[in-house]
């Protein structure tokens, strides 16, 4: 996601631009649809999503799309943009409590009478005393709920501020009325404290509800607050403390212990552990020594750090975590558009319910005062706060909690997807094992002894690759003279070629040799033994005259120590488990056998993985593909979802709907876990909040419910819904106790 579209100037935006606008003003789920459709209007615009819980709209929009055209069209529907009060984002809405203990002042010699009836006490106020009480609430306290009413009646459309609006009105006007006809005839029984309690418990509900939202902020505000505002720089002249934004890629950072760090870098001078668990979720500190890369915002613990700036600003590790959670609290899970085509009915039908209930009563027993009792009954219980807070209240707790725990969740359509993925397929290296091969073996062919390990290394002198590190590693130690190489070539999926003191040398697997007609013949009992042990092995060829076999080449990689425990908790949770690897099929298997996994696809093409995939999702399988690396792109692109370790390429992890922050497979069980979790509180809370709604609406319009209990229902609602989201904020992966 691009920066906060409305702190840039208002010019014409670039294609494809994001927009990231604050609404003020938006109470329920009916709101969300008006803005929705405003902004849709505007010509070039190309999607829109608003978030009633962060009180934002992320619009995309074409050329030729201007800042003021959006806001205009948002002002049009009946709601303003607020200006940002930081620099990146706008602050949280904030509700201040003095309406509420006011309207409660007011309205609580008003309800006292009630109260005394169950003491056989009589504590009636006069009624103009109770006029006097009431009308500050409803047109003083109250007049949010009037503004708010008048612009969506404006903007042809209704919401939870017009029904309260005229549920309230309509108990005061028939108060007014009676208090004047009866006026000559001692005091008539009134209805003031209905309309004055409504309107107290609604403020009061709003209140608690903003409190409960700004809680769910709480993971993107402790992410905020790692944020270092200075940076210790080492220069010719010594060190300068220079503000954030003046520190550039290339600088050396000194950090010293008990300090956070201010950037993204490589240690260049000292050692240290980093206490990198409000980032990562690791909950151990994690030793660093030179070469080793830090994430800006860690814990530096004990030791001087000099540090070698490599990320800064938007692009640091730390800025992305922040965009990703915020992006994903943003949008909205496919469950939510259901919602959307109910709310953006259910007002004009609520007011048609009220009307019939109305003229219903008034008509069938002439009892007016009754019925427009049991109508406000109708139009204050009815409110859609608690439909439109369900689903994103539900989704902003869960990817808080996750990112807390190093699981980084793209958008809401990953997370509701999750939750039905009953397969997951690994990629073998780097995910499953700890991608750190090393080289255990070297057999030489007759006559090449003296060869093998020369001409193997000279072909991947320079390459990145894990296996290539290894072999290199080994002729260092050996201090064996590396000779030059030439026309180096990567053939994908297979190995290597290279003119080697001018001859044609290939490396590679045991697929390439055979397409090469290489006789592999004299060492494949030697290679068999190797790969039945978990072996990768490698082939040396000759094909400058003829295809020849040098010999081969045995790599070992270790599993990671929570891979078996990573499989465990998958199987736990009902899922089935597939490692697609290009490897050889005696490392697979050994690798199958060791941890358990239900299928084996091995010597896969990087082409191939994400036809795999695509095949078992054609099986009826909901997919989630793991990896790390370039190779595994196309895969985690192709499954139901794609979860990426950090550790791996950025590819990678621009491909996946989820990231994982730790290289360790068993935040694999806990992203399906949380995911399931969030799934499951989304469906209690609209449950819920359809169920105040078909039971209590029928009761309304039967005339048995009062008022003042509909408004507190009402109230109830919207602050049960959050209540029971933030309870997710509880959870605990398996991966660590309690």
């Amino acid at each position: 996601m691009q920066a906060s579209a409305t702190l840039a100037p208002p010019v014409d935006a670039r294609p494809g631009t994001e927009f990231e606008l604050p609404i003020e003003g938006m109470t329920c789920a009916s709101c969300v649809g008006r803005v929705e459709k405003a902004l849709k209007a505007v010509p070039g615009v190309q999607d829109v999503t608003v978030n009633l819980a962060t009180e934002r709209a992320s619009v995309v929009a074409g050329p030729g799309v201007s800042l003021p055209a959006l806001t205009g069209a948002v002002e049009r529907a009946g709601y303003s943009v607020a200006q940002p009060a930081e620099e990146d984002r706008p602050a949280p809405a904030s509700h201040p409590w003095w309406p509420v203990a006011l309207s409660a002042a007011f309205s609580f010699p008003l309800v006292l009478p009630m109260l005394g009836m169950l003491f056989g006490q009589d504590w009636s106020l006069n009624g103009w005393a109770q006029w006097l009480l009431a009308t500050p609430v409803q047109f003083w306290l109250g007049a949010r709920f009037y503004r708010a009413g008048w612009k969506a009646l404006r903007a042809g459309a209704g919401n939870m501020d017009l029904l309260v609006a005229l549920g309230t009105s309509a108990g005061y006007g028939l108060s007014v009325y009676l208090l004047f006809k009866h006026a000559a005839h001692g005091t008539p029984h009134l209805y003031f404290e209905a309309s004055a309690v409504i309107i107290t418990l609604v403020l009061l509900g709003k209140w608690l509800e903003a409190r409960a939202k700004r809680q769910t902020t709480a993971a993107i505000q402790a992410l905020n607050a790692l944020r270092p505002e200075v940076a210790r720089v080492r220069t010719a002249s010594g060190d300068v403390d220079r503000p954030l934004a003046q520190v550039r890629v290339g600088d050396l950072v000194v950090v010293r212990p008990g300090e956070r760090i201010p950037v993204d870098g490589t240690v260049t001078e000292g050692a240290s552990e980093v206490d990198e668990s409000l980032i990562t979720g690791e909950s151990l500190p994690v030793a660093k020594h030179p070469g080793d890369k830090v994430t800006g915002g860690a814990v530096n613990a004990e030791g001087l750090l000099l540090v070698m700036t490599t990320a800064i600003g938007a692009e640091s590790t730390l800025s992305r975590i922040v965009r990703m959670v915020e992006s994903a609290q943003a949008k909205k899970a496919p469950i939510q558009r259901m919602v959307d085509q109910v709310s953006a009915v259910f007002v004009p039908v609520v007011l048609a319910l009220a009307l019939a209930t109305l003229l219903g009563w008034g008509l069938s027993t002439g009892d007016w005062e009754r019925a427009i009792l049991n109508a406000v009954a109708v139009l204050v219980i009815a409110c859609p706060c608690a439909l439109g807070l369900a689903t994103p209240t539900a989704i902003m707790a869960g990817t808080g909690v996750a990112a807390r725990r190093g699981i980084l969740i793209k958008d809401a359509e990953a997370l509701e997807i999750a939750h039905k993925i009953d397969t997951v397929a690994f990629d073998k290296t780097g995910t499953l094992t700890q991608g750190k091969p090393t080289l255990v073996a070297l057999e030489a062919a007759a006559g090449h002894e003296a060869q093998l390990l020369p001409f193997a290394a000279a072909i991947q002198n320079g390459s990145e690759h894990p296996l290539a590190r290894a072999v290199l590693d080994v002729a260092r130690e050996r201090a064996v003279a590396v000779p030059a190489a030439h026309g180096v070539a990567a053939v994908a999926g297979r190995g290597m070629r290279a003119q080697v003191k001018g001859r044609d040398i290939h490396l590679g697997s045991t697929r390439y040799m055979n397409e090469l007609a290489v006789d592999l013949s004299a060492m494949e009992a030697a290679a068999s033994a190797l790969q039945s042990e978990g072996r990768t092995v490698s082939w040396l060829a000759d094909l400058t005259d003829a295809p020849r076999l040098m010999g081969l080449l045995a790599f070992g990689d270790e599993l990671k120590p929570t891979a078996a425990h990573a499989v465990r908790q998958l199987k736990a949770l009902g899922i089935r488990t597939v490692l697609v690897t290009g490897d050889n099929q005696g490392s697979a298997q050994a690798v199958g056998r060791a941890l358990g996994l239900d299928h084996i696809r091995a010597e896969v093409l990087p082409a191939d993985k994400a036809g795999i995939v695509a095949d078992l999702r054609r099986g009826g399988d909901r997919v989630a593909m793991v990896g790390d690396g370039i190779n595994d792109a196309p895969a985690l692109a192709a499954a139901d979802v794609g979860m990426a370790m950090s550790t791996g390429t950025d590819v990678a992890m621009h491909a996946a709907g989820i990231t994982l922050m730790r290289g360790d497979p068993s935040l694999i069980g806990d992203a399906i876990d949380i995911s399931r979790r969030t799934y499951a509180k989304i469906r209690q809370n609209l449950f819920w909040a359809f169920a105040y709604n078909v039971i209590g609406i029928p009761l309304a319009a039967l005339g048995w419910l009062n008022p003042m209990v509909a408004g507190a229902a009402m109230a109830l609602s919207s602050v049960s819904v959050i209540s029971n989201a933030l309870l997710l904020r509880r959870w605990h992966p398996t991966s660590e106790p309690s």
